[in-house]
C-alpha cells in the first residue's frame, strides 16, 4: 500500500508544478505586455518649462518661465509644461498623472497645481489638474482650451503660439475669466481608448483573480498577495484614481473573506475540488494554488537649491485630453 500510494503521488506533483508554471508564465506574459512601456519621468530641475522635443523657441521658454513664476508668486498656483517627442507606448493619462505626482505641483493642502503635457509625434496632449483646482479648471474647461486655443495653432505647426494660448487659457479659467463657445467643445477623444484599456485590464485581472479564489493551499494565498500591486495600480487607468482605490480595497479585503466562505460552504468546496483535484484520466483541473511572490516599488526624491520645486500638491485624475 505504501509503494502504491507513493507511485500515484509523484506524477501528481510533477503535473501540479508544471501546471502552475504554465499558468504563471501566461500571467507574467500578459502583465508584461501591460507594463512594458515605462517611459522615464524627467526631474524637475527647478524649471517650469521642459521642452524635451525641442519644439519651442528659447525666447518662448524664457517668456513662459517668467510669466509662470510671476503668476505663482501672486496666486501660489503652480503651472508646469512638459513637451516630449513621444509617449513611447505609455497611456497619455497614465503618464501625465505620474509626471504631475512626481513633480508634486501645487501647494500641500491646496493641491493647486496644473500640468500641460504635449507629445508632439503622437499628436496628443493633456491638461492635468490638481484636486484643489478641479472646481474652477474643470474637465470641460480643459477640453475647450485644448480644442479652441491649443489645437488650432498646433495644426498650423505653430507650437509656440499654441502653448502660449494654452497657458493663457488655463490662467483665465482658474480666475473664472475664460469663455469659449461650448458648441465647439467635444467629448474626450480618448473614451474608446479608455474602454479598450479597461476591458483588457479587467479581463486579465479577472481571470487570475478567479483562479486565486477557486484554488486552495498556501500557494493560492501567495498569489493573492502577488495580485495586490496589480489591483492597486492598473484599474485606475481605466476608471480613475478614486474608483481604482475602491476596487483595490475591495480586492484586498474581500478576497480573504470570499476564500473563507468558499472553504466553509458545500458549493465552495465542490468548486475548489473541481479546480484542484486531478481527473481520473491523469489530467488536472483548471487551476490550483500558486507560488507566492512579493512586489514592491521604491521611491526616490530630488531636492536641491533650484528656483522652482513642487510644493507637495496632489492630483486625482482631473483634466482633459485631446489631439490635433
Amino acid at each position: 500500500m505504501h509503494l502504491k500510494s507513493t507511485g500515484k503521488r509523484k506524477p501528481h506533483r510533477a503535473a501540479y508544478c508544471l501546471k502552475y508554471r504554465a499558468v504563471l508564465f501566461l500571467f507574467l506574459f500578459f502583465t508584461g505586455i501591460a507594463t512594458k512601456a515605462q517611459k522615464p519621468i524627467p526631474e524637475l530641475w527647478g524649471q517650469r518649462i521642459h521642452d524635451e522635443a525641442h519644439a519651442l523657441q528659447q525666447a518662448t521658454i524664457d517668456q513662459l518661465e517668467n510669466e509662470l513664476k510671476v503668476y505663482e508668486d501672486s496666486t501660489s498656483n503652480q503651472i508646469a509644461i512638459l513637451v516630449v517627442s513621444s509617449l513611447d507606448g505609455e497611456v497619455l493619462e497614465n503618464y501625465s498623472l505620474k509626471v504631475a505626482e512626481k513633480w508634486k505641483l501645487g501647494q500641500k493642502g491646496k493641491d493647486n497645481g496644473a500640468l500641460l503635457l504635449i507629445a508632439v509625434d503622437d499628436r496628443k496632449m493633456r491638461i492635468e489638474v490638481g484636486q484643489g483646482l478641479e472646481g474652477v479648471l474643470t474637465d470641460a474647461q480643459c477640453n475647450r482650451i485644448i480644442r479652441n486655443e491649443i489645437a488650432p495653432e498646433f495644426k498650423r505647426g505653430n507650437y509656440d503660439e499654441g502653448v502660449k494660448a494654452g497657458v493663457a487659457g488655463i490662467i483665465k479659467a482658474i480666475a473664472g475669466e475664460y469663455k469659449a463657445d461650448e458648441a465647439t467643445a467635444t467629448g474626450e477623444r480618448t473614451l474608446q481608448e479608455k474602454i479598450f484599456t479597461g476591458i483588457f485590464i479587467f479581463l486579465i485581472l479577472g481571470v487570475f483573480t478567479a483562479l486565486t479564489l477557486f484554488s486552495s493551499g498556501c500557494m493560492s494565498w501567495g498569489m493573492y498577495f502577488f495580485l495586490i500591486p496589480f489591483w492597486a495600480l492598473f484599474p485606475w487607468v481605466a476608471v480613475g484614481v478614486t474608483a481604482g482605490k475602491v476596487l483595490a480595497a475591495i480586492y484586498i479585503i474581500g478576497m480573504p473573506i470570499a476564500k473563507i466562505i468558499m472553504g466553509r460552504t458545500a458549493w465552495g468546496r465542490k468548486q475548489i475540488i473541481q479546480w484542484d483535484a486531478p481527473r481520473s484520466s491523469g489530467s488536472y483541473g483548471r487551476s490550483s494554488g500558486w507560488g507566492g511572490f512579493s512586489s514592491g516599488s521604491g521611491g526616490s526624491s530630488f531636492s536641491g537649491g533650484s528656483s522652482f520645486s513642487g510644493g507637495g500638491g496632489s492630483f486625482g485624475g482631473g483634466g482633459s485630453s485631446g489631439g490635433w
